[in-house]
């Protein structure tokens, strides 16, 4: 447009241009500066009353600031030409106007220069743009109040905006993250499933709630934090990016883990106090641990829920400590007291481990490992899906060890009587999907306990 000028304003009558919204102008630069023409709109900009007022005036004198006067010379004498300047003029009663400037120096035969511009109200529009630089202002203001990590990044998980925070943790300035992706800061294998999480939330426009993740440091260590992530929609309702808080939990997992010890502690020393009692039942129920993970393992269980599973099958007969040693190696048949008082070791497990505060129901795995589908079992008769996953595959791998193990009130029954069993109950009595695990990995064992050197 600028090159265009020196055609265009002689080509307009004044009255024409005067019905233009643009201010319009010819400055004379040498050999004396002055305004030779302007339109209406370039009066009224300019806080004049007439042409003749603003013909007086030299057009440094519009700028409201020394600086930007400085630079457009320069710009004009380097360039001989300038589009859309931004500045603030004086306007009416010398209240500052904001404006862009296009304009091209122009020489004439005489070596006279002059310079044909025009110049537009931007007032309004720079208006919002101080408003949104406000927000935006507040916007990083609250998140570098924040004490966790937060950072937006687009839709092709490069990184647009951290808070103080963040970068604190990679001792880096805000700037210096800016573009970059998490495979500049954590190793490859941690950064790809950050990136499969950005993809997840992008896709599903569904957030990520309280993931629980290892993040390397900068100093090699490894801390604990939980991460939640949410998509960003434009206004049409796409997806333009992601949002995530990473809140570090290291100090909390490691109050827990030490919390978590001390129980698992006490229990171990119960466990002991058993295995001096009665070693049968406590190598009952390492063995039966044994079997239980192995079937959550197939069953896909994350290390968290083998561990839960392994634990209920450690303890799962700890109640025995308190029913009577004659009772436990009696050989033959019970009596129906007797019998009792073997059934309530659930219950006194349960009431037991109760009392403790895990971060999973163990108590209620236990207390139902004696349950079966069709309701025979005790102490509640619960049924089929009442019973929990990990009750289940205790019962049947209690079972499953009790008849291929010896006892000191019997001999093993062996492995053909408990594949026999699991047979028979499958479905009704045992859940068919963990039996059918169970009998597969006997087979593949060539008929043998598969647990035994586990």
């Amino acid at each position: 447009m600028t090159k265009d000028l020196h055609q265009l304003l002689p080509s307009l009558d004044s009255k024409t241009a005067d019905c233009l919204g643009i201010g319009i102008f010819q400055y004379r630069l040498s050999p004396a500066e002055r305004f030779l023409k302007a339109n209406q709109s370039c009066v009224r900009l300019a806080g004049c009353a007439i042409k003749t007022e603003l013909f007086k005036i030299k057009i440094r004198q519009l700028f409201s600031n020394p600086e930007d006067y400085r630079r457009w010379t320069q710009l004009l004498k380097d360039q001989q030409r300038i589009k859309l300047f931004k500045i603030a003029i004086k306007g009416k009663n010398k209240k500052a106007v904001w404006v862009a400037i296009s304009a091209c120096v122009v020489q004439n035969g005489k070596k006279e220069k002059y310079l044909h511009g025009v110049m537009q109200d931007i007032s309004a529009s720079q208006k919002e743009q101080e408003r949104v630089i406000q927000e935006m202002d507040f916007l990083q203001s609250f998140l570098d109040q924040m004490p966790d990590a937060i950072y937006f990044k687009d839709r092709r998980s490069h990184i647009t905006r951290v808070n103080k925070f963040y970068a604190k943790g990679f001792r880096l300035k805000p700037g210096q993250i800016i573009g970059k992706t998490d495979f500049d800061f954590f190793p490859k294998a941690q950064a790809k499933k950050m990136l499969d999480d950005d993809k997840k939330v992008i896709r599903s426009k569904i957030p990520i709630v309280g993931k629980i993740e290892r993040t390397l440091l900068p100093n090699g260590t490894w801390n604990q934090v939980i991460t939640t992530k949410v998509p960003i929609f434009d206004r049409q309702g796409e997806v333009v990016g992601t949002m995530g808080i990473t809140r570090d939990m290291t100090e909390h997992a490691n109050f827990e883990k030490e919390r978590f010890n001390m129980l698992m502690n006490a229990l171990t020393v119960l466990n002991k106090a058993l295995e001096l009692r009665d070693p049968y039942t406590f190598s009952h129920a390492r063995d039966v641990g044994r079997i239980a993970k192995i079937i959550g393992k197939e069953l896909g269980f994350d290390e968290d829920r083998l561990i839960k599973l392994k634990l209920a099958a450690d303890l799962h007969d700890l109640g025995k400590i308190s029913v009577p040693l004659d009772i436990l190696i009696k050989p033959g048949k019970l009596t129906s007291l007797e019998y009792s008082l073997i059934q309530e070791h659930v219950q006194r497990c349960h009431d037991l481990i109760d009392e403790m505060k895990f971060p999973f129901k163990l108590s209620d795995i236990i207390y139902q490992h004696h349950e079966r589908l069709d309701g025979s079992g005790y102490p509640n008769k619960l049924k089929g899906k009442e019973i929990m996953l990990e009750a289940r595959i205790l019962a049947m791998s209690d079972v499953l060890e009790s008849m291929t193990s010896h006892r000191p009130y019997r001999a093993a029954l062996g492995i053909k009587k408990a594949i026999a069993e699991l047979k028979k109950g499958s479905g009704r009595k045992y859940d068919s999907k963990i039996v059918k695990i169970a009998l597969g990995l006997i087979k593949k064992n060539h008929g043998n306990p598969f647990w035994l050197n586990y």
